[in-house]
């Protein structure tokens, strides 16, 4: 499970790993019964406040996205499927959690674009993508 978090970005950071969060359960990049990083592990891989990453999990929860419980930890609900994110809205927010990256490293997006397609062309030509749109 990678998140990234910007602390330079307007977004405050406890919104950008609750929406990262959201998008990877909805989209099935987290699979019902994952179990999500405790508390006090998750803020400091992320360098937050143990009471930010316990709000992205009550908020989480009130959402029907994932299930705390005492000594059990957290885990990913099991989500029906009319919930989960079209492909669309899934890669947008993949994207979004792209382009933030790039622009940390003062790419443009030129640079970031052709990042893109040669990992793209790399994953068609061993295979790992077939019947992918390419413009």
């Amino acid at each position: 499970m990678i998140l990234d978090v910007d602390p330079t970005s307007a977004i405050p950071a406890f919104e950008q790993v609750r929406s990262q969060l959201a998008d990877m359960i909805l989209t099935g990049a987290l699979p019902p019964g994952f179990r999500l990083a405790p508390i006090r592990q998750l803020a400091a891989d992320l360098a937050l406040a143990p009471g930010t990453v316990a709000r992205v999990y009550r908020e989480l929860e009130a959402d029907g996205l994932v299930h705390s419980r005492v000594r059990h930890g957290t885990v990913v609900a099991d989500i029906p499927s009319q919930r989960h994110t079209d492909p669309q809205a899934a890669l947008a927010g993949t994207a979004r959690t792209y382009a933030a990256a790039a622009a940390r490293l003062n790419v443009t997006v030129e640079d970031a674009l052709a990042a893109v397609r040669e990992q793209w062309e790399a994953l068609t030509s061993d295979g790992e993508v077939q019947g992918g749109r390419q413009s």
